[in-house]
C-alpha cells in the first residue's frame, strides 16, 4: 500500500516499533513479467538502481521520520542488465543498507554464514500454521534464521498472509517454551553483525 495514501497509519506503525524497509521507488522486476516490461531490471544500470534506492530512502525519511536500514528486493531479484552486461546490485544494497532480503527462497539462513545484504526469505502468503510450523521446526533444529515474507494481510486472497495463520503463529513464537526468537530483520541482523564483530 503506498505510504502517501495513509501516512497517519504508517506513522503509527513506526511509533509502535515496526520496522520500515526500502522496497525501491518503481518496484522494478524482470521484464518477463508483462506488468514490469516498461520498468524492467534488464533495462537498469547499477547507477540507476543506486540512485532510485537513495531517493526512496529520502522520501521515506521525509514522510515517516525514519531512514530505512533494511531493503526488500522487488520480486526477490538482485540483478540489473542482460547477457554479458548483467550485474548484481547486491553490492549497492550492502553499501546503502544494513540488511537486504530476497524472496521465494527455499531455505532459512545460517547465522554463521549468511550474507546480510542478500538474506533468504520464505513466502508465508497462502500458508496455514501447520506449514509454517514445519518451517520453524526445521530452522530451530538446524540453528537457522527463518525469515518469513508476505504481502497483504487478510483472509485468503492471492499474495495474502492469512490472519488465521498469524493468530496461531504469533503466540507460538512468543511462548518461551518453544525456544524461538521473533524479531524484525534489522534487530536480528544487528545481533549477527555485532556477534561477528566481537570475534574479529
Amino acid at each position: 500500500m503506498p505510504i502517501r495514501r495513509q501516512p497517519p497509519g504508517w506513522k503509527a506503525a513506526v511509533a509502535g516499533g515496526h520496522e520500515i524497509a526500502n522496497h525501491s521507488l518503481k518496484h522494478p522486476c524482470t521484464g518477463n513479467s508483462p506488468w514490469s516490461r516498461d520498468n524492467a531490471l534488464e533495462s537498469y544500470t547499477i547507477d540507476q538502481m543506486r540512485d532510485e534506492l537513495k531517493v526512496a530512502s529520502r522520501r521515506l525519511e521525509v514522510l515517516l521520520g525514519v531512514r530505512p536500514k533494511i531493503f526488500a528486493y522487488p520480486c526477490g531479484q538482485t540483478f540489473v542488465g542482460r547477457g554479458s552486461q548483467t550485474r548484481s546490485y547486491v553490492p549497492a544494497v550492502a553499501e546503502l543498507f544494513a540488511s537486504g532480503r530476497t524472496w521465494l527462497d527455499e531455505t532459512a539462513n545460517d547465522p554463521e554464514f549468511c550474507d546480510l545484504a542478500q538474506l533468504a526469505c520464505i513466502e508465508m502468503d497462502g500458508k496455514d500454521f501447520p506449514e509454517i510450523k514445519t518451517l520453524l521446526d526445521e530452522a530451530k533444529e538446524n540453528g537457522q534464521w527463518l525469515i518469513l515474507g508476505g504481502h497483504e494481510i487478510g483472509a485468503s486472497d492471492r499474495q495474502t498472509t492469512r490472519v488465521k495463520m498469524l493468530e496461531k503463529l504469533i503466540p507460538y513464537a512468543k511462548d518461551p517454551a518453544n525456544g524461538l526468537w521473533m524479531a524484525p530483520i534489522g534487530t536480528v541482523g544487528r545481533y549477527i553483525h555485532d556477534a561477528r564483530a566481537k570475534r574479529h
